[in-house]
């Protein structure tokens, strides 16, 4: 019979836990990154500005909660919906 002492080891435990802490911290991250993509739309139809299919998929296909905060802010002053992936787009203050 195989020793499977390993398994129910201290050091085992240890590095599940580690692997669950690391796909909470990555569940999290995905949570932050769809929720701003949909206040980015939210707030770009409430300002009745159209949102072209590319960019509604650039939108909430980005998995970066940093650059989509960014894109958020510009969301409340930008024109365009394109416009808040551009340099010109208004700085995040």
């Amino acid at each position: 019979m195989a020793d499977l002492s390993f398994y129910v080891s201290p050091l085992s435990e240890e590095i599940r836990e580690e692997g669950r802490a690391e796909g909470r911290a990555a569940g999290r991250a995905a949570g932050r990154a769809e929720g701003r993509a949909e206040n980015i739309l939210i707030v770009l139809g409430a300002r009745r500005i159209d949102v072209a299919h590319a960019t509604r998929e650039k939108i909430t296909t980005c998995r970066d909660p940093e650059l989509l905060r960014g894109w958020l802010l510009r969301s409340a002053v930008v024109a365009t919906a394109e416009e808040i992936f551009g340099e010109d787009a208004p700085s995040e203050q």
